[in-house]
Parts: C-alpha cells; structure tokens; sequence
C-alpha cells in the first residue's frame, strides 16, 4: 500500500535552515507528482511547494519563494524540501502528498522556528 513517511523537522532558530524528506513507497514515484503542505496550529493546512513527476517543474507558494527548495530523487523514491531563511511564521506541521489515486498523506513533520 502506498506510504510516506516525512522525517527532519525539529527546532531550529530563525534564519536557520532545515531539510526534510519524505520517503515513499507502494506506488512509482517517478510517474506522479508530490506536493508538501503545511499546517500551522490554529490554521488551515496549505500548499507549500510541488514538484513534476520527473522533478523539471516546481512551483512554491509566495510566502516561501527564494527560501525554500523542493527537489525529488526518483531513484530513492524521496522527495526533499530544503528550508532556508527561516522565519516563526513557518512553524508548522509539513506533510507531503502524494497525488496518487484519490491521494495520500504522511503523518507529518514538526518543523519549530523559535529562539
């Protein structure tokens, strides 16, 4: 069955940086594309970047635009997104998605901007 399962996230100070991963399996990677979202407590869950099946198109919400990096490695079957520049507003539970099907979910990764 299809799994992800996100890993990386913790407390990191602002303007820190932080890298995150999302590991699949139970589908082929290489033929769909994966989105992270975010949640921050006591907010709605949002796009925060997607990525082409085969990695040649992203695109990023504006809030993360020029700070954050999505990439994939589809022969991991991982998809990473690089955290740069960061702010308190970015603190949030990030999940990746898989649009696979009617689409599936990770558990989440805490990602914590504090000093």
């Amino acid at each position: 069955q299809v799994q992800l399962v996100e890993s990386g996230g913790g407390l990191v100070q602002p303007g820190g940086s932080l890298r995150l991963s999302c590991a699949a399996s139970g589908f082929t990677f290489s033929s769909y594309a994966m989105t992270w979202y975010r949640q921050a407590p006591g907010k709605e869950r949002e796009l925060v970047a997607g990525i082409s099946p085969s990695g040649g198109i992203t695109n990023y919400a504006n809030a993360v635009k020029g700070r954050f990096a999505i990439s994939r490695d589809n022969g991991k079957y991982t998809m990473y997104l690089q955290m740069s520049s960061l702010k308190p507003e970015d603190t949030a539970v990030y999940y990746c998605y898989a649009n696979v099907r009617m689409g599936y979910w990770g558990k989440g990764t805490l990602v914590t901007v504090s000093s």
